[in-house]
């Protein structure tokens, strides 16, 4: 990033390279090539993780960049795991992965956007845009509005005994899981994943995200329980006052 600053690089120039690069992988990825396929995939990390710092630090953070990294992300994955299914032959697992995936990132995105937006700072997934922008925009609404609606359905009905509970809500969006949300994030993924090419055992990386969707149910009940302890301390020490 620090070496593209002085460059004047667009930003959504470093987002388009990543997603070149994550199809790259998939090409090389679906021919056999295991070790090209890891190091594009590493190479895609990279520049993805660098666009967003390279946007702030020019300060040229911008709707258009933001979708377009958004909607490159998942034709990335989608294609990667298409190579998959590609050098496995496992289309099912390939398919089911692929959807695990999806459900993980859209998670972590929407459970870090609950947890700003509960603690009163803003967090709108979906910023106003004009021009190119607004097209990106539509497209984004079609791909990720449905998941975004669900999970924070999902969390307002968890959260419905707690509405006046600001404690108890606090701790059930708590930053420990923040934490660990982070490092199911894409960067981990894909991480993981070039590890995977990179030793030979391509399937692996199936149960890696599967795993990981797996993780988000002791996760959730963690976070029940922190709500609901919380919600009983306050309730006794009402009662104690009182």
């Amino acid at each position: 990033m620090l070496a593209l600053l002085p460059l004047r690089v667009p930003p959504p120039a470093v987002v388009a390279a990543a997603g070149a690069a994550g199809i790259a992988a998939a090409l090389a990825l679906a021919r056999g090539e295991l070790v090209a396929a890891a190091t594009l995939v590493v190479l895609k990390t990279v520049l993805d993780n660098a666009d967003g710092q390279l946007a702030r630090a020019s300060n040229r953070v911008t709707a258009f960049g933001r979708y377009l990294d958004s909607e490159l992300d998942l034709l990335v994955n989608a294609a990667l795991f298409a190579g998959l299914a590609y050098a496995t032959g496992s289309v099912v697992l390939a398919l089911a992965s692929f959807a695990v995936l999806t459900l993980v990132l859209s998670v972590n995105f929407n459970l870090r956007r609950l947890y700003e937006l509960e603690r009163g700072r803003p967090a709108d997934p979906m910023p106003a845009a004009s021009g190119a922008a607004a097209a990106l925009r539509r497209v984004y609404a079609a791909l990720y509005s449905p998941q975004d609606r669900l999970i924070e359905r999902f969390v307002r009905r968890r959260l419905r005994s707690y509405e006046r509970n600001a404690a108890a809500r606090l701790a059930y969006h708590d930053r420990g899981s923040i934490a660990f949300l982070h490092n199911l994030g894409l960067s981990g993924q894909m991480t993981a994943l070039a590890l995977c090419l990179a030793i030979g055992l391509p399937e692996l990386e199936f149960a890696i995200v599967l795993a990981c969707g797996v993780a988000l149910v002791p996760l959730e009940l963690r976070r029940g329980l922190r709500a609901a302890r919380t919600d009983q301390l306050v309730l006794t020490e009402r009662s104690q006052t009182c």
